[in-house]
């Protein structure tokens, strides 16, 4: 049978990797601003209240189906089986087996979508127990819920779609298509709120809106590869049953930091009105660095990491690990600095105007701080789980992942009373630690050595220069900056300042200290902005 040449050529699976995440990295940048935008419009005219909760909360729903069965558990399961099928069988029965997927997909989702507007009361009730005691806001709830319900049904098949165009080279539509929702959103609310009896309606039908121009985007870079879903195929091919079997173990694998967050909003739910919104900001703000470079860099390596494992090649499996840990966490843990140094500041600037009031802006910081303090173990696990998942390995991290939300349960109701809002963001950070940890360990037991000693001192160095740079930055902002008192223009010149410095000093450490992932960066840089 004439096998398929994708994924054959001759490029180092390092560059590869670099290449790939350079490019998601860069669309997931300007989809984090357009996300901010998103998120500054909503502060302005919502605040942190009512409307603003029972959006939240409702959204989560949509949200947390979509990690969990879309990009969660289905790109993961597919991605590994569409490789295998194009090394081994070419790309003519592979795309066979992907047509099959979308149209079983299909039905599934109609279904999920129907069922969830149905049980809308029930659902609300169950993850939000705390809006019991407030009709007006369980109403309004229920309502935005069964609005935005079938956005699962799009954002299901732009999943099948991202892991399709992955698997062929093809990383950048996917990764835009969440700045065609965040623009849907904030149109939206310019547009059609103002004439609504209650304006945050019109936020719930932007994000259908946003659903079906980020399925719109992928259609055409489909037919670009050649991958024709209208032509014919069974209902259900073969390999679609080792895509369910990886998936249904996937589903909590891959999505454990958006449940330990579901438990996070039914926990806050219980606080003081605004405290779901001060961890929703929060967590925004450190999907950040998260999205940009830990997401973005687990997309990339996926199909990698898949193609060794199907070619048996677990030398450069473990280099292609080993190069991926090391560079998130090269990123992410200045970043996780940065975000501790400057989380008053950066929240004052992004949100502190309109409804949004200075105290909302301190307990928001407050979130923030206690998030950020995982942001290195939610980077890390992204890598971990990839690894599992290319292996064809769903079963171990569904495991790790119910200890990780035992964990988050019992210390988010430990933590809420002594630390409110911010205890729950703690319980968040420490349960990923451990989900990293109990990973890793086994990890080990399965492949043995990965690079460890070489991840480590990588980490180390790292770590101290993130050190030097939080000091710098940290000296520089209190010069510079009062969250409470300084102007927008204040702010943002004073945050720009200090990040930039940051970043000079950051960069001349790891310089010194010879760290090898500065020139991955820069790299990634070349690969996106050179000539090539």
């Amino acid at each position: 049978m004439q096998k398929t040449d994708f994924s054959l050529q001759p490029v180092s699976e390092n560059r590869r990797v670099a290449k790939a995440a350079g490019v998601v990295g860069a669309a997931t940048l300007l989809s984090r601003i357009f996300g901010f935008a998103r998120d500054v419009v909503i502060a302005y005219f919502f605040g942190a209240g009512l409307s603003s909760d029972a959006f939240f909360v409702a959204f989560r729903i949509p949200n947390l189906l979509r990690r969990l069965f879309a990009e969660g558990s289905l790109s993961i399961a597919f991605i590994p089986v569409f490789s295998e099928y194009l090394a081994k069988r070419g790309s003519e029965e592979a795309f066979k087996m992907a047509r099959s997927a979308m149209r079983l997909l299909s039905v599934i989702l109609v279904l999920v979508a129907m069922t969830g507007i149905l049980l809308s009361p029930i659902i609300i009730r169950l993850i939000a127990p705390g809006f019991i005691d407030s009709p007006e806001k369980l109403s309004l709830t229920i309502l935005l819920t069964r609005i935005m319900f079938p956005y699962i049904f799009f954002i299901g098949l732009v999943a099948l779609a991202m892991g399709i165009l992955n698997v062929l080279d093809h990383f950048a539509a996917p990764a835009l298509a969440p700045v065609f929702l965040n623009f849907a959103m904030i149109c939206s609310v310019f547009i059609l709120s103002p004439h609504l009896e209650n304006p945050v309606v019109g936020l719930a039908i932007g994000v259908i809106a946003g659903g079906i121009l980020q399925l719109s985007l992928q259609i055409p870079f489909l037919i670009k590869k050649k991958f024709y879903f209208w032509k014919k195929t069974t209902f259900f091919h073969p390999g679609l049953k080792k895509i369910g079997l990886l998936m249904l173990p996937a589903i909590f694998g891959a999505a454990v930091y958006q449940i330990n967050i579901l438990i996070g909003t039914l926990l806050a739910s219980l606080l003081p009105e605004g405290s779901v919104s001060y961890l929703y900001y929060a967590d925004r703000l450190v999907q950040f660095p998260l999205g940009i470079f830990a997401i973005a860099t687990a997309t990339a390596v996926l199909p990698s990491l898949s193609r060794q494992a199907a070619a048996n090649d677990m030398k450069d499996f473990k280099k292609t690990f080993t190069f991926a840990m090391k560079l998130v966490l090269f990123i992410t843990i200045p970043s996780m600095i940065g975000l501790i140094v400057l989380r008053e500041p950066i929240v004052a600037l992004l949100f502190k105007r309109g409804a949004f009031s200075p105290e909302a802006v301190r307990l928001t910081a407050f979130a923030l701080l206690c998030y950020s303090t995982g942001l290195w173990a939610f980077s890390s696990v992204r890598i971990v789980v990839s690894t599992f998942y290319a292996l064809q390995d769903t079963k171990t991290p569904a495991k790790m992942a119910v200890y990780s939300i035992i964990a988050n349960l019992v210390l988010g109701i430990i933590l809420m009373g002594p630390l409110a809002h911010g205890g729950l963001a703690l319980a968040t950070a420490l349960s990923s630690m451990l989900n990293l940890g109990l990973l890793l360990l086994i990890l080990k037991r399965k492949l043995g050595s990965l690079g460890w000693r070489s991840i480590s001192v990588s980490a180390c160095k790292t770590t101290l220069s993130s050190i030097i740079m939080g000091a710098i930055v940290w000296y520089v902002s209190i010069h510079l900056i009062s969250a409470q008192d300084s102007t927008l223009t204040e702010l943002l010149s004073g945050i720009a300042v200090s990040v930039t410095m940051g970043a000079i000093v950051f960069g001349l450490s790891a310089f010194f200290l010879k760290s090898r992932e500065l020139a991955s960066v820069f790299e990634i840089v070349k690969q996106r902005y050179g000539k090539n």
